[in-house]
């Protein structure tokens, strides 16, 4: 009997013990979110926050840049909204666009590292690192693109051949329903890869087509619900099983695949004649050999590497794809930029970007899918340096900034028909017309990258598709313009049909 009753009791005291526990540790969570969302005075408005969660189950995370924009319409065109810990501001309008992104002062510029970023990636890399080792790589990103090509005609010889392979591989479909999505993922990427690897890929090359297929689910996870939660609950989530746990392993897999490219670099390695982008960077890397404040190193070689790959690869690819999605549904505007091509280039022509500027209806058209296909909505937020002031506002150190481009896209103010595809809102008198409200690439000194890079390859491969094919739905099906979120906004998968032009 004292036995069972020393049982219950010990049972109990456990019970109550971890209901303390709990109890302590919701109670300390609750009182250090509460001092941390304690605004400053002057802080932008913004809707009121949970403990905790912050806004974050007042968003739509199947369209989380549409559900922001009934709070513009609240609070104006700089407003507040916290995802977990993460304090940001909205920031809607042309003029605050470019005051935010071209910040005198550079007190936007650097990069906030979530939870999620953090396991990746660390601070490493060309997209989310900040200071002076931000400003290191993409020096030397710049150059050694510039050694191997950007800009120069041996660079857009390789995307012209690119563009001749993958219309041959789309020619084998007979104009039968195909799903171009890794057709033109393996084209995109050949191009990048030709430059950081040193070497393209088939399209029937297993290896890279798996590579292919873990880059655009990591694109997919990252937004989604699992790793949302990781970034707001890092030291819970990562014992739980979900869908962040699958978005951590493939991004191990791409590192391993980089690593091992690096370390096949390495047997042959010359280092008095580069043959790419890493080879470049060991080279770098030996420079500073034994200085251990470089940021020179192998973790970042990686990391740049990978930047590379999927920035060259995801952005140019998903809006080749929208292209082609819009040429179908709107067969006109595909006819004129058939009749475009035929009369400037002609049927046997190789299209090159010294052809762009005698093409201004194809120009246009391109512009317009970038406008519609809105591809990267609300930026690559940037994060508050210091302390500073946006529109009379106080934006506190390590404040996150995003930048409507959604609403910047789609206003009506700038815009004659803004939720219709319409190639007029770029052209003037028949002549192609450059837009002040037009910021696919971003402005200020994180800029896009590879923005001159993604515009040859865009005219390119556009071109060479409708130079060689008409891009109709298949029979008795309609095709949508539904799109799945991601860290691009991307079409639902579809099938199409490339009919051979005679």
């Amino acid at each position: 009997m004292l036995e069972a009753l020393g049982s219950l009791a010990a049972t109990l005291w456990a019970g109550l013990r971890l209901q303390t526990l709990l109890l302590g540790t919701f109670v300390f969570l609750f009182v250090v979110d509460f001092f941390n969302r304690q605004r400053p005075k002057n802080y932008p408005p913004g809707p009121p926050r949970l403990p905790l969660f912050g806004n974050f189950l007042q968003l739509d995370f199947q369209q989380p840049h549409l559900s922001v924009q009934p709070f513009v319409k609240k609070y104006g065109n700089l407003f507040s909204l916290s995802i977990g810990h993460f304090h940001s501001v909205i920031v809607t309008g042309l003029p605050l666009i470019k005051e935010v992104l071209t910040h005198p002062d550079q007190a936007i510029l650097s990069r906030p590292v979530s939870a999620v970023r953090q396991r990746i990636f660390k601070k490493y890399g060309l997209v989310m690192s900040s200071g002076q080792e931000w400003k290191e790589q993409r020096r030397f990103a710049l150059m050694t693109l510039r050694n191997f090509g950007l800009g120069k005609k041996s660079l857009e010889e390789r995307i012209q051949e690119e563009a001749h392979h993958l219309v041959e591989k789309i020619q084998e479909e007979k104009g039968q329903p195909f799903n171009p999505h890794f057709k033109i993922n393996n084209a995109v990427s050949n191009i990048i890869c030709s430059v950081t690897f040193g070497e393209r890929f088939e399209y029937d090359d297993a290896r890279f087509q798996e590579l292919l297929k873990l880059m655009d689910e990591v694109t997919c996870l990252e937004a989604g619900l699992g790793c949302e939660l990781y970034n707001i609950f890092p030291s819970i989530m990562k014992f739980l099983p979900g869908p962040h746990q699958t978005f951590f392993r493939d991004w191990e897999k791409l590192k391993l695949f980089v690593s091992r490219v690096i370390e096949n670099h390495k047997r042959d390695w010359n280092p008095d004649e580069p043959r790419d982008f890493i080879d470049a960077y060991l080279k770098e890397m030996a420079k500073y050999a034994g200085i251990d404040t470089s940021s020179f190193h192998e973790e970042n070689l990686v990391c740049s590497t990978l930047d590379l790959f999927f920035a060259g690869t995801e952005t140019t690819s998903t809006t080749l794809r929208w292209a082609l999605l819009y040429m179908a549904m709107n067969p006109e505007i595909q006819e004129k930029v058939q009749a475009e091509i035929d009369r400037v280039i002609g049927q046997s022509q190789l299209p090159s970007t010294a052809n762009r500027d005698h093409m201004p209806y194809t120009n246009a058209v391109i512009h317009e899918v970038q406008r519609m296909g809105n591809i990267i909505p609300l930026n690559v937020p940037r994060e508050v340096t210091f302390d500073t002031t946006v529109a009379g506002y106080c934006l506190p150190k390590g404040t996150m900034v995003l930048t409507n481009l959604t609403a910047l896209h789609r206003d009506p103010k700038e815009w004659a028909t803004p939720d219709a595809f319409n190639p007029e809102h770029f052209l003037e008198n028949g002549q192609f017309k450059k837009r002040e409200s037009f910021l696919p690439f971003s402005i200020g000194k994180r800029v896009c990258l590879g923005e001159q890079l993604a515009r040859a390859e865009l005219f390119i491969f556009f071109t060479s598709f409708l130079q060689k094919f008409t891009f109709r739905p298949p029979a008795n099906e309609k095709l949508s313009l539904k799109f799945r979120v991601g860290l691009t906004i991307s079409p639902v998968s579809y099938c199409i049909c490339a009919v051979p032009r005679v």
